[in-house]
Formats: structure tokens, sequence, C-alpha cells
């Protein structure tokens, strides 16, 4: 039997619809970008990858992929490792403020990583979370619902799309303002409805925090045995994150970066503070993003539950942020941004290998699906995903969809995102401040 060889390596940047969704660093434009990379074999196999796009990130892909055309996809650990060793130095300035990750290297090598996987799984006929860890540990994988406030793009120059009638009343609604408490429960309504979630995030760092409190706390009410948290990116302050905790301890499980850096005290010395004085426990994307970052936030107690991203940990990387979390009694969780059914994918299985306790999966997914570029797509039914027989990840290319996505990017000719762009629409010269929500100007 001829040995499973890599023999095309396509990069293809893709573009999708979203909502003016609102968050600290303002608001989503009317479309997003990814990059897919797709490898195919020495017998035709198609492996796929999905990442946030960027134009270094693309410009590292280019220069990684040609030189990977006939190597063996069996020896996919020492090519990763082989990858992020000579690219390393790109990603040396660290990740970047808020949830944009200026990293490029992780990046790049994590597509590479997926399509990998992806193939290497389909030839053994196994689910790429047998690949990852000690393998598979669990079937069902909890998710979230992700709940934004929603600007009123009518009211801005940006040609944002408008959901036409539609069977699925989530996905008639999704692109509509949401402004208010009331709307909030609308959508936490209509997409449990719609998935079955059992629980709940919205993101906060938008308003005052007693706007988003008062939602929290309605979302409470209504949803009684829901898990809950709200995420302001770290905006607070600690006096204001504890005088929240007051008002929130009893109705929220975890509290997402509900704080940040103060003067001369780091923000892992911060959170620590505050979970220790509030007694909430804490979760985070924003300050254990990387080892290094991660081990002195284990060691100060800051957090409770690492949101360890696959797109910026590399998938065996998040799997090995989950042992670390079985050995020090935390929970494992996984950060989302705007990401279409591949990425769905590629979480689920890496969630499928977390070990120890998890954490419902943040997804983006609820506001892009329909836009799938897969034939078969993740369902999450019952507020999980179920994996199931699946063999590699589970999804198969759709080429025509793929093609107008492609289509897409270049027609939008944007690549980076910006979020102050749109948020610009609604407030004249309006400028991100990471300590003050942006509608608060």
């Amino acid at each position: 039997m001829p040995k499973q060889t890599i023999e095309e390596i396509e990069i293809i940047p893709v573009a999708g619809y979203d909502s003016m969704l609102l968050n600290l660093s303002g608001a989503h434009t009317p479309t997003f970008s990814r990059i897919l990379v797709i490898i195919t074999d020495n017998v035709g196999r198609e492996g796929i990858g999905e990442i946030p796009c960027s134009q270094s990130i693309l410009d590292i892909l280019d220069l990684m992929a040609n030189p990977l055309r006939g190597e063996p996809v069996e020896n996919y650990r020492s090519i990763l490792r082989s990858l992020l060793d000579r690219y390393k130095r790109h990603d040396a300035g660290g990740r970047g403020l808020q949830t944009f990750d200026q990293r490029t290297t992780i990046h790049a090598v994590t597509a590479i990583e997926a399509a990998l996987l992806d193939l290497r799984g389909k030839a053994l006929g196994m689910p790429v979370c047998e690949l990852l860890g000690r393998g598979k540990v669990r079937d069902s994988i909890p998710f979230l619902a992700y709940l934004f406030f929603v600007g009123d793009s009518q009211a801005t120059e940006f040609d944002y799309p408008q959901e036409v009638a539609h069977p699925n009343r989530w996905q008639s609604a999704r692109r509509s303002p949401a402004m208010d408490t009331n709307a909030i429960i609308e959508q936490a309504g209509l997409v449990a409805e719609t998935y079955g979630f059992k629980d709940f995030k919205l993101k906060g760092g938008v308003f005052a925090p007693d706007k988003e409190i008062e939602a929290v706390i309605s979302l409470s009410q209504t949803f009684p045995k829901a898990r809950l948290t709200l995420d302001p990116n770290g905006c607070w302050d600690l006096s204001t994150a504890l005088k929240a905790a007051t008002q929130l301890k009893g109705k929220v499980s975890y509290l997402e970066d509900p704080c940040g850096a103060e003067g001369r005290f780091s923000s892992r010395e911060i959170m620590a503070e505050f979970k220790q004085r509030s007694g909430i426990p804490t979760a985070t994307n924003m300050v254990a993003t990387d080892s290094r970052e991660l081990a002195h936030a284990i060691k100060q107690s800051a957090l409770d539950i690492p949101l360890a991203d696959p797109h910026f940990w590399g998938m065996e990387g998040a799997v090995q942020v989950s042992s670390l979390c079985d050995q020090n009694g935390l929970s494992w969780g996984a950060h989302s941004n705007n990401h279409f059914d591949i990425s769905l994918a590629m979480v689920s299985q890496v969630a499928a290998a977390a070990e120890g306790t998890i954490t419902a999966i943040d997804t983006h997914w609820i506001w892009q699906e329909g836009q799938h570029l897969t034939l078969n797509p993740p369902q999450i039914t019952d507020g999980a995903i179920q994996i199931g027989n699946t063999v590699g990840l589970g999804v198969e290319i759709d080429r025509s969809a793929v093609e107008q996505a492609h289509a897409l990017y270049k027609r939008v000719g944007q690549s980076d995102r910006d979020d102050s762009l749109a948020m610009q629409g609604l407030i004249k010269n309006w400028e991100f401040d990471p300590k003050r929500p942006c509608m608060v100007r």
C-alpha cells in the first residue's frame, strides 16, 4: 500500500455575511473573512482547515506551502513542529489588544494541521479526535448561545444583509437591531427554540455596566436553569467588576474577562484579586493565550476556565491545555470569532478529545448558519454536536459554495478585521478605548 503523501495545497481566502454585532472594539462589518487550506493527497482525498484571515497569514501560508508537496501525511507532527520552529519569529510580538490576534504563524500552522489531521483521519477511517491527545473522551459536545447587542445597520452607510422571511424564526430575526434587555431575551428565546441551547453568554463591553447586568439578571429569571456568563472584554475596572459581582452572584456561573490591567498591576493580578474577593469563577481568552501566560495565570489563581480557541493554540495545543486544566482543577472551554462550518467541525473534534471537565463551547455559528462551505455541516441539536462515527473532521468541502465565498472575498477586498469602521457609522469619529464600552462616548 503506497504511502499517503501531500499532492496539492490550496490557500483560499473566503468571505461571508454578518450582523452588526457590537462589542468593546466596535461593530462587526457587513462581511467577515476567513482562510481555507485544502490539502489533496496522492489518492485524491481532500483535507480541510479554516482559520482567521489577514494578509500576513496569507503571505506566510504561501511560504509554507510549496516545500510540503510530496511529504508523507503520516509525518504531520514533525511537519507541524518544523513549520512552527522555522516561522516562530513572526509571532514574537504577541497577541495584540482585545480579541484581535496579531500572530500569524500559529494560525497558518493550525490551518495546515487541521487539513493534515482530516486527511489522516480519512485514510485511517477514524475521527480527528482520536488523533489528538489521548483520543476521544466524549461524543456529545455542549455549545452555548452567544448573544449580542446588535446595532441598527440601517443608520449607517454600510450595506449589511437583510434577512428575508425564513421558516427558521431565528434566521429571520438575527440581522435586526437588538439594543435593550427585551431584545436580548427575544434573541435567547429564538436560539433556544432553534438549537436547544441550555447555556447563554452575553457579549458585554457595549453599554454602561448596569444595562448589561440588567440583561443578564433578566436572562436568569427567564431561563432559571441556564448557565449564564457575561463578557465585557476586560473593560471594567476592579471596583466596577466587584460591584457587578454583588448583583450577579448566584445568577452567573462565571464571568469572562470582567476586568483587566490597572496601573502597575497586570490583567492576571487584577483578575486574581477579583476572583478572590468576589467568589465568582472567571474565564478568559485575553490573559492566558499562550503557554507562558497560562502558566502565570494558574500560579496566580487568576482563572477557572481558560478558553483555548484551537485557532490560536493549534488543535493539539488546545487539547494539551485541557490536560493542564484537568491536572490543576480547572475547566476547559473554547473562544470563538466569526467562522464557517469547517471551524465548527474543528472545534467539535478538539472538544471531543479535551480531557477533564469542559464548559459549553462558544460559537458564532448561529450568526452565520446558512452560509455553508461543506456538503454536510455539523448540526447543533439540543445544545450539542454529536461526534458519532465521523471520519476525519466529518465534513466534505462544497466546491461551488467555496467559489462563491471566494468571489465575495474578492469583491469586498478586505482581509484584516477592523470593527472601528462600522462603529464610526453610528458615532462620528468613534475611536477604540479599552476602558470604555463602545456605546459610551
